[in-house]
């Protein structure tokens, strides 16, 4: 995962490819919820404080995994351009961000209905170059009921100098929740939690866990931490700090964080809304964060 800043400098791009015909497009998924990924989960990051059975916020991304043919992942790890996504001629896909919001709990032996839909295709000229960004809509139900809206932003990028790709962006101009956290953790993602998620994920992006590709090819200074990853340990500390069900979650990216060394997870509540954000170790904003609880 990388992230982007979608900040006002961006402007309408110019990148080849005309994706109307992408918008509105639909597929369906149904699948019977296992709870061997939840013990994966539980394994790899620690057991959730939730009810028994239930799916923890972002532990559905443990399912509806996409099981692609070996012959049909491009260089990079991703599957091949086309098909359900627009076949955007940008050569880097990153996960941007999202927003969620919970209707009900999912459990262990839901059958699931996932409607995913393309809502959005845009081009941009950002600082970084030509970007294009993907909106997917996922709508997760259970016996007809709607119980988990999904927002996934996806980007596309030009291939980055390896100056680019150490993550370089302008600092936060708003007070950041680090110098005033009520929660803080400090957490380093080695190698092997990186393999371990990617596993879970079903996500053979070799950026996470080939380290001679995410340097050599793509120009990053290690292994990239998965945003999902990110994601799901800054709303872990909203859920195990306060002690409350969470209602809605979105995160944006802003800049990607590396194996090896340390990034803090930071905090603040505010009556029903928890602000988070992740810092890394020069104290660069990399992540940041809103949950509402219940």
């Amino acid at each position: 995962m990388m992230a982007f800043d979608q900040s006002s400098d961006t402007q309408p791009g110019q990148v080849d490819g005309d994706w109307s015909g992408w918008i509105g497009r639909t597929e369906t998924a149904v699948e019977v919820l296992a709870g061997e990924p939840m013990a994966r989960l539980a394994a790899t990051l620690g057991p959730f404080a939730g009810p028994p059975n239930s799916i923890p916020p972002l532990g559905h991304w443990c399912y509806f995994l996409a099981a692609v043919p070996q012959v049909g992942l491009g260089p990079d790890g991703h599957p091949i351009r086309g098909g359900f996504l627009p076949p955007v001629s940008l050569p880097r896909r990153m996960w941007a961000g999202g927003q969620l919001q919970w209707h009900s709990d999912l459990h262990i032996g839901d059958r699931v209905t996932k409607v995913s839909t393309i809502e959005q295709v845009r081009a941009v000229s950002g600082r970084s170059g030509p970007l294009v960004f993907v909106t997917v809509a996922h709508e997760f139900s259970v016996d007809g009921a709607l119980a988990l809206r999904e927002m996934h932003d996806i980007v596309y990028r030009d291939t980055q100098s390896r100056s680019a790709s150490t993550g370089a962006v302008a600092r936060p101009r708003s007070v950041p929740v680090a110098a005033r956290p009520m929660w803080e953790r400090t957490v380093e993602a080695d190698s092997t939690l990186l393999f371990r998620f990617s596993a879970l994920t079903f996500n053979a992006h070799r950026i996470h866990y080939d380290r001679p590709y995410a340097q050599q090819v793509e120009g990053y200074p290690g292994l990239v931490v998965h945003g999902p990853l990110l994601a799901t340990m800054l709303l872990r500390l909203a859920s195990d700090e306060t002690g409350r069900a969470i209602r809605s979650f979105s995160f944006r990216a802003i800049q990607p964080v590396f194996d090896g060394t340390p990034f803090r997870l930071c905090g603040r509540q505010d009556v029903d809304v928890v602000t988070l954000e992740l810092r890394n170790h020069d104290g660069d904003e990399c992540m940041t964060a809103t949950a509402e609880l219940r």
